[in-house]
C-alpha cells in the first residue's frame, strides 16, 4: 500500500475556525475532502495522528476523534498497532448452496490465501456437538484459519469436522490447502450449506489483532452447517468478519 506523505508542520488555522463547527468535525471534514480529491489514495495510509495533530494545530485527542468519526461513516478503517487507511471496496460474502472461500475472494478480482492459526484434534463442546449432531464430548478435528483477500485479513474462521464420521479428515487437512479437497479424500463428494446464522458482537482483543481492526467495531459472526449429499454433517464453521470491510448477503 502507498502510504501518503506527510502533511507539513505549518497548522493550518483558517480551517478550523469556522463559527459553530467543532474542531474535529472540520477536521474530518477536510480529510474526507482529501480522500475524495485523491490525496490520500484508496488503501493508502493516512498520516500518523501526531503529523495531523502538528498539521492542524490541534491535540491529538481531536485528531483522534476525526478518524474515529471517518471510521464509523466506513470511509477509513483502523488497523490495529498499523494506522489508520482510506477504506477500499466493501467485500460482499454471498451467501449460497456452494459457499467457498477462494471463488468469494477470486470474484472480487483479489487474490485469496489463508494462514493456519491451529490443526488439531479435540473434544466437542455442546454448541460444536449440537450442530454436527453428535454426542459432547465427542472427537472433532478443528481447523482454524486465518483468510486474506491480497494480503489484508477478511476473515477467522473456525472448522470443526466429526472425526468418527471422517475418519482420516485431520491428516487430510494437513495434506491439502482446500477443505473441499480435504473433504473429496476421505469420501466426501459435494456438500452444501445446510444453515447460516448470523449475529454481531464485539472482537476480542485477539480477533482485533487478526483482523486488524478496532476494538469499537463489531464483528459479523457466521454459525454454518454443511452437509453431504446424503444431508449428513460433515462441518460446523464460525466465521468472523471485520466490518465494514465485509457484508453478508442472502439472496433468494
Amino acid at each position: 500500500m502507498k502510504e501518503a506523505d506527510a502533511p507539513d508542520d505549518t497548522p493550518n488555522l483558517p480551517v478550523l475556525r469556522q463559527d459553530g463547527v467543532s474542531l474535529w468535525r472540520q477536521i474530518a471534514g477536510k480529510l474526507q475532502q482529501d480522500i475524495t480529491d485523491g490525496t490520500y489514495p484508496v488503501g493508502g495510509r493516512l498520516p500518523t495522528e501526531a503529523q495531523l495533530s502538528r498539521h492542524f494545530g490541534v491535540n491529538r485527542h481531536t485528531v483522534r476523534r476525526a478518524l474515529e468519526e471517518l471510521s464509523r461513516s466506513g470511509l477509513v478503517r483502523v488497523e490495529q498497532g498499523r494506522g489508520s487507511f482510506v477504506a477500499e471496496e466493501v467485500l460482499e460474502y454471498s451467501v449460497e448452496p456452494r459457499t467457498r472461500f477462494t471463488e468469494w475472494i477470486r470474484r472480487h478480482n483479489k487474490e485469496p490465501s489463508g494462514r493456519v492459526l491451529q490443526l488439531k484434534e479435540t473434544l466437542a463442546d455442546a454448541q460444536v456437538a449440537g450442530n454436527l449432531g453428535i454426542r459432547a464430548g465427542g472427537h472433532v478435528v478443528l481447523l482454524e484459519r486465518l483468510g486474506f483477500a491480497d494480503g489484508r485479513p477478511v476473515g477467522v474462521t473456525s472448522h470443526y469436522f466429526p472425526a468418527a464420521r471422517l475418519r482420516g479428515i485431520l491428516e487430510a487437512l494437513r495434506t491439502h490447502v482446500r477443505i473441499t479437497d480435504a473433504l473429496r479424500a476421505v469420501g466426501v463428494a459435494d456438500y452444501l450449506r445446510q444453515v447460516t446464522r448470523v449475529t454481531a458482537r464485539v472482537p476480542s482483543a485477539e480477533e482485533a489483532e487478526l483482523l486488524r481492526m478496532p476494538r469499537n467495531r463489531p464483528l459479523l459472526v457466521t454459525e454454518n452447517v454443511n452437509v453431504d449429499r446424503a444431508g449428513q454433517v460433515v462441518e460446523f464453521a464460525i466465521g468472523r468478519f471485520p466490518t465494514p470491510r465485509v457484508q453478508i448477503v442472502f439472496e433468494p
